[in-house]
């Protein structure tokens, strides 16, 4: 991880020069843009037009395609792949493995679990699930709720 840039082929044959990260040794590519304290795990991808916020940590091997956003302080697990034009706002918890399609919006705060896939375009805002969503993921609110109901259950 000595290298300062790292060039990579794709299937395609074009080739694109990342900057490792200086903060994680995570692979930025030209044009995105990564706050200086956030965290970009090594063998991690964050491709042109994408924006990470202040504080956000990325695990090892996660992969975030051009032009998603990601917010201030959220946390995104081991290789996880967030989709094309994607919004995660900021204190947001994504777990590991999960896959986050294209264009889909997750509010502030919300907290998905390991394993999670949320299909193109959809959105998760406290207090919703996401439609045809394969694996359960709770949004903060269920997490609220649930504890509430297990409190009465054990009165």
């Amino acid at each position: 991880m000595n290298a300062k840039f790292v060039s990579v082929e794709d299937d395609a044959g074009k080739v694109t020069r990342y900057m490792r990260h200086a903060n994680g040794g995570g692979l930025v590519a030209p044009g995105a843009v990564v706050a200086e304290n956030a965290r970009i795990g090594p063998m991690t991808y964050v491709e042109h037009g994408a924006h990470i916020g202040s504080g956000c940590r990325v695990g090892h091997g996660s992969w975030i395609d051009r032009e998603a956003r990601i917010g201030d302080r959220t946390v995104i697990g081991d290789g996880v792949r967030i989709g094309r034009g994607t919004v995660i706002g900021s204190r947001a918890h994504i777990g590991s493995h999960s896959r986050i399609g294209s264009g889909v919006l997750v509010e502030h705060g919300i907290h998905l679990h390991a394993d999670s896939t949320v299909p193109d375009g959809s959105e998760i805002v406290a207090g919703s699930r996401p439609a045809g969503r394969t694996t359960a993921a709770r949004t903060s609110a269920e997490h609220r709720q649930a504890r509430k109901s297990k409190g009465r259950l054990a009165a």
